[in-house]
């Protein structure tokens, strides 16, 4: 079957975006290493998230994962064979620094070295996110992002990792989604470290700011010729109904999801008309604070899955807004009951395209996970080959309509391990038996590689 032919209605091809956009696929460190204590590694928090029972689906942990730390030749040699020439992967901050500050492991830089080189011997452009939520336990234990501490240890990580990979990585994001590791994190607990409430998160969020801007100011200073962007989650935010109440209710989401970290760095402060509880990150400004949250990016990272539908609610407090499921509103959804509306990743990158600041955007992140069946040795993932051929159409008209949007990566390579999700949910163009380690290309992967091929 050829799943790129006229029948199946898709005939892009990648050189049909034109010569400098920019293919690839994503991964994130914990998601895929595993090692999780080989040498001297310190204990992120998702190592100590994961040990307590209850807080990932079946108790599942990333100890081993994918057991890329030691699978990584092979996987970027797959990589190279699938004509993927661009790889996005994080570090682990606790694998480099084990005790978040002070001595840097040679085992750490030794293995990230080798991972680069790798990349490039294979003919394959590494970009490197460098906090993709892995926050080292031990600076958990001082206050993790709560603690405005946190900007220096951050400073100070990125230096590190400036000054060891600046001199063959050319393209950085600094930080994955903060909304995401803030508001999951430090506000509904349902992520790493766990903890809940505005106490926790507004300091979260006005620090991971001015990380945001600090790691970018540090990549400027210490690499030549660096391009360096960050990634934001967002989601198409849709009344539920067309009323006063529900258009209001979006206009809060939209603010709190997707305007919250990108208009510090623009210097539109925090946008506090939609959200007035956001005023109360006043206490931890400080002077200098408004000019340092501000950062000119070459590049905004979008990271875009679905969209979200809105209604009011006097019950949630501060915002009086909440999501209707998906599957509450009877629609093609995921596996993990997002819904499949292609045409978000479009009003996505026309909003954040409208932002003056903003030069160029490169979807950073984006896929789908649904249920996989190995027969005969082979995935036909044909929802999953669907749905990125529906949203690569998305993206070709954005840049035909003029957008600037210049790459698009594939979230994600294999499957993987998803946060609270544990294994459950699978989003790879490859197939992971985590029993074995054994990889199988499935058929969006196949895809993928032709689509790739010229």
């Amino acid at each position: 079957m050829d799943l790129n032919h006229p029948q199946n209605n898709f005939n892009l091809q990648s050189q049909d975006f034109g010569k400098d956009f920019v293919f690839g696929v994503s991964t994130a460190a914990y998601q895929i290493e595993g090692a999780h204590n080989i040498h001297d590694k310190g204990a992120s928090i998702w190592d100590h998230f994961t040990s307590k029972k209850g807080n990932i689906f079946n108790n599942h942990h990333g100890q081993i994962a994918c057991d890329f730390y030691n699978k990584f030749e092979a996987d970027i040699l797959l990589m190279k064979s699938m004509n993927i020439k661009h790889f996005r992967f994080s570090l682990s901050w606790s694998r480099i620094i084990p005790n978040g500050t002070g001595d840097v492991s040679t085992t750490g830089i030794d293995y990230y070295n080798r991972v680069i080189d790798f990349c490039l011997e294979c003919g394959i452009t590494p970009w490197v996110t460098l906090y993709h939520w892995d926050l080292p336990q031990v600076l958990q234990n001082k206050g993790g992002w709560t603690n405005r501490a946190i900007v220096s240890w951050f400073e100070n990580y990125v230096n590190v990792c400036a000054t060891h990979f600046g001199d063959r990585v050319k393209n950085w994001m600094v930080l994955n989604e903060p909304m995401v590791f803030t508001g999951a994190g430090y506000f509904l607990g349902v992520h790493a470290p766990g903890n809940r409430g505005l106490k926790n998160f507004l300091p979260a969020i006005h620090h991971a700011v001015l990380c945001q801007a600090s790691g970018g100011s540090i990549l400027r200073a210490l690499v030549d010729n660096a391009f360096i962007g960050t990634t934001f989650s967002c989601s198409q935010i849709t009344p539920y109904r067309n009323t006063p109440r529900d258009v209001l209710a979006a206009k809060k989401a939209d603010a709190l999801l997707n305007r919250l970290f990108i208009e510090p760095s623009l210097g539109l402060g925090y946008p506090t008309e939609y959200v007035p509880v956001l005023n109360r990150i006043e206490r931890y400004i400080q002077p200098e604070d408004v000019k340092n949250m501000i950062f000119d990016y070459d590049f905004i990272g979008v990271q875009n899955y679905t969209r979200e539908m809105v209604t009011h609610s006097y019950f949630v407090p501060y915002l009086q807004a909440k999501i209707v499921k998906a599957s509450k509103r009877h629609v093609k959804t995921t596996l993990m009951d997002w819904e499949v509306y292609p045409p978000s990743i479009y009003h996505m990158i026309k909003q954040f395209n409208a932002y003056k600041g903003v030069k160029k955007i490169i979807i950073t992140e984006n896929g789908a996970a649904f249920p996989d069946m190995v027969s005969s040795g082979q995935i036909h993932d044909t929802e999953r080959l669907n749905y990125l051929q529906s949203h690569l159409r998305q993206v070709y008209k954005a840049k035909n309509d003029g957008l600037n949007v210049e790459g698009y990566f594939v979230w994600t390579f294999t499957d993987n391990f998803e946060w609270a999700e544990g294994y459950h949910p699978r989003f790879g163009l490859v197939y992971t038996d985590f029993k074995t380690q054994e990889r199988i290309v499935k058929s969006s992967g196949k895809w993928y590689q032709g689509f790739l091929k010229n």
